[in-house]
């Protein structure tokens, strides 16, 4: 990938133009480039923000190409559904317009009917405007689901202290203040910086960090190359920096080449089932739609209709309303998350947040209740002591990076027991010279202080493990000594006493006369005095139990990963109902096999002391055992993981990194409310689900229906246009599906997308319809149709009886009769049948359908029941039905009601769920 930032390559004008201004800035002297910009060390005055914005453009890319609206309207009529109706309606106006007009094949200017045609449009337009309305409604409810979510940056302004502003409305000129965990939002050239890597994977690939420095650098072809540069995109891992912004929006690296890239969107198994289900329904039409031509146009000899009538099964196996109702399924789910504090970033994110069986988070914050507080200062030999608070602020006072909870309760507990006047001298007493910022493997952060007298101190707070390695003395009451193996010892013995507590604890040290500001590097932690302890309480939630226990209730096992002790992890993962039976520390991790990490992860509950690298381990482990994970994560060491996971999961308060990582936010940083979040993805899914395996098992079973039709009966089961004013209906009725009301047992359970399950439920609840469309064939030609337009004579015995004007009158009615009540009882069956797939309970008793699909389908139902007694079904060949009609009616939908449901039955006791 790295080919690609070469000026060597074929890169757009925008890359050219993005390099001119990255090579001035970084083979030049930061004054030199601060003149250029027109700006100083200290910020861009806040007069000249609008001025640079009009300028230079809005800090804003376009991560692929963004649709238009025409763009959305477009792919709105644009789709294998929609191309094959159209195609099927220039069919029709040839056959059913064209023809008639010029007196081809038969047909006169009287023949001409373009109702057909018209029908298809309706169809056509409707499934056009409902899609194109449901994604416009999808995109503007994720983006203002999105502008709740908040990206900031921290920028200087001459005269003002530093204050956070969105990301996008950075503008060229800005002084930046970036730090562990930032996001950077531009490009920048650095104009101060210590010990300052970032990871710049999204642009190059390699996951190695690098460091930036404010020095300047040679020419490089290369723009990556740049050690003076950072570039929009890249994260900020460890120390910190000051950087003048050179380039926003389109006009960055990262900008550029995001223009000029095809970013499809990564496909879930759901879209891709989707599409393999689409595939097969188009299959389906393509066979079915030639046979049945080719079965009528024998049977019948009358090949026009026959073709009129095989475009219309065509239409009819035409799922058109399927891609509308996935995007308002999905959209009315975002919309529904967000009510419960749960922000979905990729809508295709939906379906796996309610797919995941394990969900692996860190402890702090999630069990906890993110309320750190210093509980105790204590030196080594295990008593309260002013010093180690006083060593302990100066440390978290002065360190410039990330400030976590810990420091600011550091901060917080020094301001309660050192009254303010006292505080402050001691805040002017010393001025900070150098720091080492904390690292993830070193687990400690470094502050230089340096005094009034001009004596430096190297102050350094961590684990206590990774503290003691680096100590070679200890501060006691009676002077300082060597650290002893026994010394460590009674170390440990206080320390896991206190984890044992629940306290976290980190060691506290200091060396005296460590190396001049600005060259102090981490070698220099090293021959330290040991001090004493720093010991934190951070409770469990009360929700977190029940939390907990309601996740186990809806199929999902919670695993910690976090970075803390085991002992500390034990004794809050017990606190909250886990099991601490299996405990898997990082160390243990390290020296496993993937094979064996696999076996362990699946038994065990909790992961203490990892690293980043081995919570992606972890979590890779469980995918590939199959498992559908979830990870929620808030800091800098949280974010590989969330890209290994199936769904990233961050909060709002979250470092930009872990956000910018996650397909879902919480606004709230609990379980009870990620619980709330995986109900409502999961009922997204069932809707959607629904709909495709009821429309599914409806087409399958409607094609053994026409194929018995075309095999046996004198005339068309339907007209060609009967056929599309069903479907027409019927789709309509099915629009309602996404606001359906879901089972609370259907909810228990995480629910993978299983593509073989489409096909199964097709086969064994397809044909169930079409016993009952035959037994309707069967008594309309035999015993209604006779009775009531033929006295009694069948249709292939009319010629026998009749002949010219009225063999073809008696043939019509005949013929009308029998179609009306097919059209009648297919509305009925295909219908009802929604009631009954759509849950696995016995339907209108046990589990009720939501007023709009109950109201709509009870509408198409009634509308559709009415026609063959309008002027309306008259004048498109319906004969009005006898009563006796609905005395057969009525007990076969029964009976095909109670058909379905035994199979239903069956069905669940075979495979252990319906949809």
């Amino acid at each position: 990938m790295k080919k690609i930032f070469s000026t060597r390559t074929t890169a757009p004008k925008a890359v050219y133009a993005a390099k001119s201004a990255l090579d001035f800035a970084a083979v030049h002297p930061v004054s030199d480039t601060l003149q250029r910009y027109e700006t100083t060390p200290e910020g861009l005055p806040e007069t000249f923000v609008a001025a640079r914005r009009l300028k230079y453009g809005s800090n804003k890319i376009e991560h692929g190409k963004s649709k238009t609206r025409w763009e959305l309207l477009r792919n709105a009529f644009i789709n294998p559904f929609t191309v094959i109706l159209i195609c099927l309606a220039l069919i029709s106006a040839v056959t059913d317009i064209i023809f008639p007009m010029f007196s081809l094949f038969g047909n006169t200017p009287a023949d001409t009917n373009p109702v057909t045609v018209l029908i298809i449009v309706i169809m056509i337009v409707i499934s056009g405007i409902l899609r194109y309305v449901q994604e416009s409604r999808s995109d503007n409810a994720v983006g203002k689901l999105l502008d709740m979510i908040s990206a900031t940056c921290t920028v200087l302004r001459p005269q003002q202290p530093r204050r956070e502003i969105p990301m996008d409305t950075v503008v060229v000129g800005d002084i930046l203040h970036l730090s562990t965990g930032d996001m950077v939002p531009a490009d920048c050239r650095i104009v101060t910086g210590k010990d300052f890597f970032v990871s710049e994977a999204a642009l190059t690939g390699e996951s190695d960090t690098v460091e930036k420095v404010a020095a300047v650098n040679p020419f490089q072809e290369r723009m990556t190359a740049y050690t003076n540069i950072a570039f929009m995109g890249s994260n900020v891992v460890s120390g910190q920096a000051t950087a003048l912004v050179i380039g926003t929006g389109s006009r960055t690296l990262f900008g550029a080449l995001a223009a000029n890239l095809t970013q499809a969107p990564v496909e879930t198994n759901f879209t891709k089932g989707v599409n393999g289900v689409t595939r097969v329904l188009i299959r389906f039409m393509l066979l079915m739609t030639p046979v049945v031509f080719v079965l009528n146009g024998l049977t019948k000899g009358d090949w026009l209709q026959s073709l009129l009538f095989g475009i219309s099964i065509a239409v009819g196996l035409t799922p058109e309303m399927l891609p509308m109702i996935v995007t308002a399924a999905l959209a009315k789910g975002a919309l529904s998350m967000s009510k419960e504090k749960t922000i979905v970033k990729n809508l295709n994110a939906i379906q796996n947040l309610g797919a995941i069986d394990i969900l692996c988070t860190d402890k702090t914050g999630t069990l906890t209740q993110n309320k750190v507080a210093l509980e105790y200062h204590l030196n080594v030999s295990g008593r309260e002591d002013p010093r180690v608070l006083h060593y302990a602020y100066l440390n978290s006072y002065f360190q410039t990076g990330y400030k976590n909870l810990m420091d600011i309760a550091i901060i917080e507990k020094a301001a309660e027991e050192i009254d303010a006047s006292t505080l402050q001298e001691r805040t002017t007493h010393y001025e900070k010279v150098d720091e080492i910022p904390f690292d993830f493997k070193r687990r400690r952060l470094s502050v230089v202080v340096r005094d009034r007298h001009g004596r430096r101190q190297m102050i350094t707070k961590g684990a206590v493990d990774e503290m003691t390695a680096i100590c070679t003395t200890v501060e006691t009451p009676q002077g300082i000594r060597p650290l002893s193996d026994k010394e460590i010892a009674a170390i440990t013995a206080v320390t896991a006493g206190l984890n044992k507590k629940g306290f976290r604890v980190l060691a506290l040290a200091k060396k005296s006369d460590p190396p001049q500001a600005g060259i102090c590097t981490a070698e220099d932690e090293r021959e330290m005095t040991l001090l004493g302890y720093l010991a934190f309480l951070d409770p469990p939630k009360e929700s977190a139990a029940r939390a907990v226990a309601a996740l186990q209730d809806y199929g999902i096992e919670t695993k910690i990963l976090t970075g803390d002790n085991e002992y500390v992890s034990r004794t809050v993962c017990r606190q909250v109902g886990l099991d601490c039976t299996s405990l898997l520390c990082g160390d243990e991790i390290a020296a496993m096999t993937d094979d064996d990490l696999a076996a362990a992860a699946a038994r065990t509950q909790v992961f203490a002391r990892l690293t980043p690298d081995q919570k992606v381990r972890v979590l890779t482990a469980l995918r590939t055992a199959g498992h559908t994970v979830g990870f929620l994560g808030d800091g800098i060491n949280d974010a590989g993981a969330m890209k290994a996971a199936d769904v990233g999961i961050s909060v709002d308060t979250a470092v930009d990194i872990a956000k910018e990582s996650a397909h879902i936010i919480l606004l709230e940083k609990d379980l009870t409310v990620l619980v709330k979040g995986i109900i409502a993805g999961r009922k997204t899914y069932a809707n959607m689900i629904k709909y495709i395996k009821i429309t599914a098992s409806s087409n399958f079973g409607n094609m053994f229906s026409v194929l018995v039709s075309a095999a046996l009966l004198p005339f068309l089961p339907m007209m060609s246009l009967h056929l599309l004013l069903l479907n027409l209906i019927y789709d309509l009725s099915c629009t309602a599906l996404p606001w359906d009301n879901v089972d609370a047992e259907y909810l228990r359970r995480p629910r993978p997308w299983d593509a073989s399950s489409v096909s199964r439920f097709m086969l064994w609840l397809g044909p169930t319809s079409s016993i009952f469309d035959i037994t309707t064939y069967l008594v309309m030609y035999f015993i209604i149709c006779p009775l009531c337009t033929s006295h009694g004579i069948l249709y292939n015995e009319l010629p026998q009886h009749f002949s010219g004007a009225a063999l073809a009158a008696h043939q019509a009615a005949y013929a009308g009769m029998f179609q009306a009540g097919w059209f009648i009882e297919s509305m009925w069956t295909q219908t009802l049948v929604i009631h009954m797939l759509r849950t696995a309970k016995l339907p209108f008793i046990h589990s009720h359908a939501s007023f709009r699909l109950s109201f709509l389908t009870a509408c198409g139902i009634l509308g559709l029941t009415l026609i063959p007694y309008t002027h309306m079904g008259q004048a498109i060949g319906f004969l009005p039905l006898p009563a006796g009609f609905f005395a057969y009616l009525i007990p076969c939908v029964a009976l095909y009601m109670g058909l379905t449901t035994g199979i239903k039955k069956i069905y669940l006791h075979r495979y252990g769920q319906l949809l």
